[in-house]
């Protein structure tokens, strides 16, 4: 996977991931999976995550959800300087189920999968396709070209949850009314 030097400004601030927050400056295609566990989070519940103002808001709320990282979830956080000059407060995780009562545990898995503080065990794209939450789906989704849309396929739609609104979003379920 190619790796690139960019400005650690990329990414809008609620989509962009800790390591990019705290300054690194090199880039894979894990900093977008990190985006799209938020956004997974935000079509299912109908809110943004992670809705930081600032860049140590932004981290405060990670670290408040996730859990305060540490050498096991992140190895070389304690060594980070950005991370150490901010002198974050301990938090405890958060059960993520509490937040999306609505996500199923396979949900569940693929949304924890892309919001890993290591970069290095953070889900690719790849793996996160033949992930068991896309299962309902059928195997066809696999097989249309990346420029069609999913929604082409009969019996695939968006059902609008009305369970899972605030007063900005209403939350989407995708829906598989046949095989």
């Amino acid at each position: 996977m190619p790796s690139y030097t960019f400005s650690h400004e990329v990414v809008t601030l609620w989509y962009r991931p800790p390591d990019v927050l705290l300054g690194s400056t090199n880039y894979t295609a894990c900093i977008d999976m990190w985006g799209v566990g938020c956004i997974l989070f935000e079509m299912a519940s109908g809110i943004p995550l992670f809705p930081g103002s600032t860049v140590e808001e932004q981290l405060l709320l990670i670290f408040r959800i996730l859990g305060s990282p540490n050498e096991s979830s992140w190895p070389g956080i304690t060594q980070n300087m950005e991370y150490i000059k901010h002198d974050f407060p301990y938090f405890a995780q958060e059960p993520l189920i509490s937040r999306i009562p609505s996500l199923d545990s396979e949900g569940l898995s693929l949304l924890t999968a892309f919001l890993r503080y290591d970069t290095k065990s953070r889900i690719s794209a790849t793996d996160a396709l033949t992930s068991p939450y896309f299962a309902s789906l059928g195997k066809r989704v696999h097989r249309l070209p990346e420029t069609v849309s999913i929604f082409t396929l009969p019996g695939i739609g968006l059902t609008r949850d009305l369970k899972c609104q605030s007063r900005y979003v209403f939350g989407w379920s995708l829906s598989m009314n046949a095989n």
